[in-house]
């Protein structure tokens, strides 16, 4: 026998023949849908924004805003239905239909690789739909070309029709799609979620006209309106928006701590920003350094800034497929102008000109720097030595079980399933602390309830113990860039102290540290209230009622089902569904829940509510009416909507 013909090779200590028929080449569709990571990053159900339902509506829309781009029609239609499907309708030139089914099914296919018509675009790698397509139930698209239509369905990446006719329609494209639910799992698209993504369309391409499930979104002043629109503290100056070829930005200093940036490559949301928001935040600070010949330090400077940036790169590089960190150091491949010298060229002129234009915005910018310096000197004894506190904690700090992978690892691909849990006492971290992924997942341990820290200056966060070695353990204190966990979950008990304990912590991110908040980090777990037994009904198929609980039991050895509850409808349909007389437990703290069922709820399907704000969400007002002194608003209405719940289990289930 040839060896060419077969390899044996060992496994396990056994014998495995490697032969023609372990080589098998899957085809592009197939490919997608064996490896989704790579194409579109997580899967999720839809509550987060960078789930992959939202990638796949993006790719989608990408290439409608490319047509635009291209001056190529004016507005584009997206429909989504009942949160599971969806139809995106522009009026571009409509894709060649003789290439349409390449179009839309062979990876490394499309119009974008030729920079004289797609100079400066978003997709340029040819998989963006392709992927839409193969995880998707159902895709259809539609080419509208010089009074011809031509229709393509697929299911699953397959093609199931073909057909042409005469059409009246205007050129353009139509796209249907609703994900495959066997791979997105209860997924559920959120119209604050898919808003916000076509809002920061329209800021980057003034004139387009976006209508969502009938309403139009549209923006005439770019960046000035993204920031009027999602800054939730007042400006101290105008915003100040400048634009030149290839690049616009805007900005203003609010009464806020930190600093806050969008940005954005060829209309692409670059939420982890990159080269270009690294060299914004660089020069600007340097510019008005230079403006007011001061020896300001950069922290001061940029303390309080809100800033948004958006370029455009010829053929851009980003980190990963979902795009959201720019990779590239050019504006052009192969070489040319560097970005940081770019965008450095461009704040040093117009932003300078601007501020010897306007000198009641440069006094307001000064008054603020010199604020914050004065507040930083007047804590640095109390920063340097809570610094080495913080330091010598982190040694051998009792608080936090660290885990091994953070998201400021920039080579590691699971670095954005880095958590950390924040919990109240001992007993609960304890159970999180057993039964958590140590590679992935880190706990803080609380110590009772945390000081109350709105309406105090950012010496309590170097003089409380317990802020300093929060903000160490996160590595915040100089911004986001160093942030090591990407979701910061707070872990409470499902009572009234539990309740206070969380908003005591969202409270101090929202005073001192907004940003984390604002970029999605912040998250409450939810975790049961009632665990509801069956101790009649045996199992006789352990294996069917395994996979159809889905993960709902203690992984005991048991013959009883078991059922977890977040709610009192999910408890009384338990009862329901287990039959007479089952054994209900009432879920009082975290620390009542055995580490064998805590593993069940902070696992890869563990409920998770993200905290967001809104232009609505006035923050400073906000804390001032539930964190301020008890105003007589607050105890009127407390007493006005109070509840009383009565939660024995044996009375709840009558």
């Amino acid at each position: 026998m040839d060896e060419n013909d077969i390899i044996e090779y060992r496994q396990d200590g056994l014998q495995v023949e490697y032969t023609d028929d372990n080589i098998r080449h899957l085809s592009d569709m197939e490919h997608v849908r064996t490896r989704p990571g790579m194409y579109i990053g997580r899967l999720g159900d839809g509550n987060l924004p960078e789930d992959g339902i939202y990638v796949l509506l993006k790719e989608v829309v990408d290439n409608s805003i490319d047509e635009f781009k291209m001056h190529a029609g004016e507005r584009i239609e997206v429909c989504v239905d009942a949160g599971l499907r969806v139809s995106v309708r522009d009026y571009g030139r409509g894709i060649p239909q003789g290439k349409l089914v390449e179009a839309v099914s062979v990876l490394n296919t499309g119009g974008k690789y030729d920079s004289k018509a797609f100079k400066k675009s978003v997709g340029l790698n040819g998989v963006g739909v392709k992927a839409v397509n193969a995880l998707s139930s159902r895709f259809e698209v539609r080419s509208y070309r010089d009074g011809k239509v031509r229709s393509v369905v697929f299911e699953r990446g397959q093609i199931i029709s073909d057909t042409t006719k005469d059409t009246m329609d205007e050129n353009g494209t139509y796209i249907f799609f609703q994900p495959d639910d066997t791979l997105f799992l209860n997924y559920s698209f959120h119209n604050d979620i898919v808003e916000t993504m076509l809002r920061n369309y329209t800021y980057l391409n003034t004139g387009l006209a976006i209508m969502y499930n009938g309403r139009r979104i549209m923006s005439r002043n770019g960046l000035k309106d993204l920031l009027n629109d999602t800054m939730t503290n007042d400006g101290i100056y105008p915003i100040i928006h400048l634009k030149g070829e290839d690049i616009e930005i805007a900005f203003t200093h609010a009464n806020q701590y930190g600093e806050e940036y969008h940005s954005f490559v060829n209309g692409q949301h670059t939420t982890q920003g990159g080269t270009h928001q690294s060299a914004f935040k660089e020069h600007i600070a340097k510019t008005i350094k230079e403006f007011f010949s001061k020896n300001f330090e950069y922290t001061d400077i940029r303390n309080g800034l809100v800033a948004a940036i958006a370029i455009n790169v010829e053929e851009p590089m980003f980190e990963s497929q979902t795009k959201i960190k720019l990779g590239s150091l050019t504006m052009e491949p192969g070489g040319g102008v560097s970005i940081n010298k770019y965008v450095g060229d461009f704040i040093k002129v117009e932003v300078d000109n601007y501020l010897h234009k306007h000198p009641d915005v440069s006094e307001a910018m000064l008054q603020k720097i010199q604020e914050s310096e004065k507040e930083r000197k007047a804590i640095s004894g109390v920063t340097k030595l809570a610094r080495e506190r913080a330091k010598k904690a982190n040694l051998h700090n009792r608080k936090l079980r660290d885990c091994r992978i953070h998201f400021s690892d920039v080579k590691n691909d699971r670095k954005e399933e880095s958590s950390i849990f924040i919990t109240e006492g001992d007993s609960a971290s304890g159970s999180i602390t057993k039964s958590r992924d140590v590679n992935t997942q880190a706990v803080f341990s609380l110590r009772g309830k945390p000081l109350n820290s709105y309406g105090l200056t950012k010496k309590v966060v170097y003089e409380n113990e317990e802020f300093n070695l929060l903000q160490a353990a996160l590595d915040i204190e100089d911004g986001l860039d160093t942030l090591r966990y990407n979701k910061v979950i707070v872990a409470t008990d499902a009572d009234v102290d539990g309740m206070h304990i969380r908003l005591l912590i969202i409270t101090f991110f929202l005073q001192f540290f907004p940003e984390l908040i604002k970029k999605g980090h912040v998250y409450v777990l939810q975790t049961p209230l009632f665990r509801v037994r069956n101790r009649r009904t045996k199992i006789k198929n352990r294996a069917v009622i395994a996979e159809a609980d889905l993960k709902q039991t203690t992984g005991k050895k048991s013959d009883f089902i078991t059922r977890y509850c977040y709610s009192d409808e999910e408890r009384v349909g338990a009862i329901e569904e287990l039959g007479p007389d089952p054994e209900i437990t009432r879920f009082k703290g975290l620390g009542e829940i055995s580490p064998d069922e805590f593993k069940n709820f902070i696992g890869q399907e563990m409920r998770l509510e993200q905290v967001t704000l809104h232009k609505t969400d006035q923050v400073q007002k906000l804390l001032e009416y539930y964190m301020g002194k008890n105003t007589p608003e607050r105890q009127n209405f407390i007493i006005d909507n109070l509840v009383v719940e009565d939660d024995r289990p044996e009375e709840l289930e009558s």
